[in-house]
C-alpha cells in the first residue's frame, strides 16, 4: 500500500518531482490522458476502499471491537436499522475466535447479570467470543453501543418489560429458543459454550473440556460426588429421569452435537401442549430427554463437579466449599429464585462485582 503510494506521488503531473514523465512513453502524463485518468480512478478507489467499506463489511457497523465514546454517546436511527438487520452469521463471524463462540441470552432486565458476568470472563480472557443474543431491543442496542458488534437480535423480540421468574410463562418462551440458537452457529461450523449470565467465572473452563467430545454439561443434583467421578451420563433416577443442568453446554460443530440440539427443540415443542407444570416451567427437563433418548449416538461428557458447582451445593455446603477451595471454575447462582435473592447472594459471597469492578467488563458502567 504504502509502495502504492510513494508511486502515484511519483507519477503527479504537477509534481515538480523531474519523474512526472511515464516510464513507459517519456511523455507527461496530465489527467484528462487516459493513463492519468486511470491512475486517478486507482487513487480514488483506494481511498475509497480504506475510509469507506464495502456495504457488507463488519467495519460499516462497527469500525473496531473496542467501544469508542463517540460511538456509545449515540445511536442514530439508521444505526438501529443496521444492528436491526444485523445476522447471526455476520455476528458468530465477528467474534469467533479459534473457530469457538461463547454464546448468552439477556433480556434488559437482567443486563447488570450480564456485566457481572462479563468481568469474570475478561478476568480470563475470552471476552472477545462473547456473543450476546439480545432478546429484545433495548438489549440489542445497549450492548451494540458499548460493544460494538458483540450482540445480535433473532426475531421475534420477546417482551422486555418484566424479568421472567423461574417457572414462569415469560421464562419458558425464553429459554425455549435455545437449542435453535446454538444449532444455528453449529450449522455455520463454530464451537459453542452457552452459559447463563447467573455465573461467574473463577478459572478459564476451557482447559477443562478434555478430549474432543460431541456435548459437555454439568449435574444439577448437589450430591456430592467423589472427585474422580465418571464422565458418562448419570444413570436416571427410579423415576427414569436426570438431572443435567441446561445453563453450562459446550458443543462441537458435530453430526451428534446437531442431532442433541434438534432432539432438544423436538422435545421443546411437545412439551408446550403439556399440561404439567414441571415441564412449562423451563427447557431443562426437554433437554434431559434429549440427552437420554440419543445417548447412543452422541458422544456425551460430564463435567467434573468440583469445577462446576450447582448452585445448590456451592452455596449451601460451606465444608465442601472449603475443602475444594481452589478448584471451582465457575459458580452458578441456581437452586434460588428471584431476581433480587440472586443478586443478594452473589453480594454475600463477594461475587457481585459490577459495583466495585465494571471498568473490567467490556460494557463498562451500564446506565
Amino acid at each position: 500500500m504504502a509502495q502504492k503510494q510513494q508511486t502515484l506521488h511519483q507519477q503527479r503531473p504537477f509534481s515538480s518531482s523531474p519523474r512526472s514523465y511515464s516510464s513507459i512513453s517519456n511523455r507527461p502524463i496530465f489527467l484528462l490522458s487516459r493513463n492519468g485518468l486511470l491512475l486517478v480512478l486507482l487513487a480514488l478507489f483506494l481511498l475509497l476502499g480504506v475510509f469507506l467499506p464495502w456495504p457488507g463489511s463488519p467495519l460499516l457497523l462497527f469500525p473496531n471491537k473496542v467501544s469508542s465514546p463517540s460511538y456509545a454517546s449515540s445511536l442514530s436511527p439508521h444505526a438501529k436499522s443496521e444492528w436491526r438487520n444485523y445476522t447471526l452469521a455476520q455476528a458468530a463471524k465477528f467474534v469467533a475466535t479459534n473457530g469457538t463462540v461463547i454464546v448468552c441470552a439477556v433480556s434488559s432486565p437482567f443486563l447488570p447479570f450480564l456485566n457481572n458476568w462479563l468481568i469474570s470472563v475478561s478476568r480470563q480472557k475470552h471476552q472477545e467470543k462473547v456473543l450476546v443474543i439480545a432478546e429484545d431491543y433495548i438489549t440489542l442496542y445497549k450492548v451494540n453501543e458499548k460493544w460494538p458488534g458483540h450482540a445480535v437480535l433473532i426475531p421475534p423480540a420477546l417482551d422486555s418489560k418484566t424479568a421472567y421468574s423461574f417457572g414462569s410463562q415469560g421464562f419458558f418462551n425464553f429459554t425455549a429458543r435455545r437449542p435453535q440458537h446454538l444449532l444455528q452457529i453449529l450449522e455455520l461450523g463454530y464451537n459453542v459454550m452457552y452459559n447463563d449470565v447467573d455465573m461467574v467465572w473463577l478459572q478459564d473452563p476451557f482447559q477443562y473440556l478434555e478430549g474432543s467430545h460431541d456435548a459437555y454439561f454439568t449435574d444439577d443434583m448437589p450430591q456430592i460426588k467423589p472427585l474422580n467421578h465418571s464422565h458418562d451420563l448419570p444413570a436416571p433416577d427410579q423415576n427414569g429421569e436426570t438431572y443435567i443442568c441446561s445453563c453450562m453446554i459446550y458443543l462441537r460443530p458435530t453430526n451428534g452435537a446437531k442431532l442433541l440440539m434438534k432432539k432438544w427443540s423436538e422435545e421443546l415443542q411437545s412439551q408446550a401442549w403439556s399440561e404439567s407444570i414441571r415441564f412449562k416451567a423451563n427447557d431443562q427437563p426437554a433437554f434431559n430427554l434429549a440427552l437420554n433418548k440419543t445417548a447412543h449416538q452422541v458422544d456425551l461428557y460430564l463435567l467434573s463437579q468440583v469445577a462446576f458447582p450447582t448452585g445448590g451445593l456451592y452455596f449451601n455446603d460451606a465444608a465442601w466449599v472449603k475443602e475444594t477451595k481452589g478448584k471451582h471454575v465457575i459458580v452458578h447462582n441456581n437452586y434460588i429464585i428471584g431476581y433480587d435473592r440472586k443478586m443478594r447472594r452473589f453480594q454475600d459471597y463477594g461475587l457481585w462485582l459490577v459495583d466495585d469492578h465494571a471498568l473490567e467488563s467490556p460494557l463498562g458502567k451500564l446506565q
